[in-house]
């Protein structure tokens, strides 16, 4: 199922200052969850597995099964929204899944969600949203008049921001040190731009759902490019700093606009 991925002199610097411990591995199929019994041979490359497990008061009772299984105490990797690469701190030392959706995908771009993971891990925060939001995630699944699955996309999309806040610093900061990772990154904002200007229009046309536009929106604030409103606010220190009560606090005066 698993084998570790040679990585470029680029991504070796990146994974030596951000987390010099963590080993990237290739996954023969792809997956939203991997089964515990798969996600159990992680053991295989390292040193110990340590399962997270959170209360399930953390969830209304409509949220997706998906997030029950995450919450429970089954040994949980990868969730969906997660993209085509995947990191978890449940194995010591960390470890970057690339998924075998991203074969075929150009090598600078597949090299950047790498980075990418390898920079959020040095981040030292959750791996899944949930934990974020702790006892707030009730909270916003009150303020949102949104399916189940689409407030589940949206608080995916939500932590997403949070984290680009995050990481975008780093980004810009590889101009000299690893050009090509940063070109990588710039490339992949300059051709996400014109879709993210384009997401107030759509959803006031119905022509993209609010949760899809939050998705394109909230990941493209890593490219530090402009975010239209109502998503502008989330790029912005106040979010950075406040974290998820500002989520919550944003979603319920958003959600109070769209209903007037």
């Amino acid at each position: 199922m698993f084998a570790e991925r040679d990585l470029s002199e680029e991504l070796l610097d990146v994974r030596a200052e951000h987390a010099p411990d963590a080993f990237v591995l290739d996954t023969e199929r792809d997956f939203e969850t991997l089964p515990p019994a798969v996600a159990e041979s992680l053991g295989l490359y390292a040193d110990s597995l340590s399962p997270a497990s959170y209360p399930t008061e953390w969830l209304p009772e409509s949220a997706p099964d998906q997030l029950f299984t995450y919450a429970s105490e089954a040994f949980t990797v990868g969730m969906p929204g997660d993209g085509g690469v995947v990191w978890t701190t449940q194995t010591d030392p960390p470890t970057v899944l690339v998924k075998a959706r991203l074969e075929g995908s150009p090598p600078e771009f597949v090299s950047f969600l790498v980075a990418e993971a390898l920079v959020q891990i040095g981040l030292d925060v959750p791996e899944q949203f949930l934990p974020f939001f702790g006892a707030t995630y009730p909270d916003l699944d009150a303020a949102v008049s949104l399916s189940p699955a689409d407030t589940y996309q949206l608080a995916v999309a939500l932590y997403e921001a949070y984290l680009g806040l995050h990481t975008r610093e780093a980004f810009g900061a590889w101009e000299d040190s690893v050009p090509g990772l940063y070109d990588a990154w710039q490339d992949a904002g300059e051709r996400v731009a014109p879709r993210v200007s384009a997401l107030p229009e759509d959803v006031a046309l119905g022509q993209t759902e609010f949760a899809d536009a939050a998705e394109l929106a909230c990941s493209a604030i890593k490219h530090d490019i402009e975010i239209p409103t109502p998503f502008g606010a989330l790029a912005t220190e106040a979010y950075r700093e406040y974290g998820p009560g500002y989520a919550v606090r944003w979603a319920e005066k958003t959600f109070e606009q769209l209903e007037e």
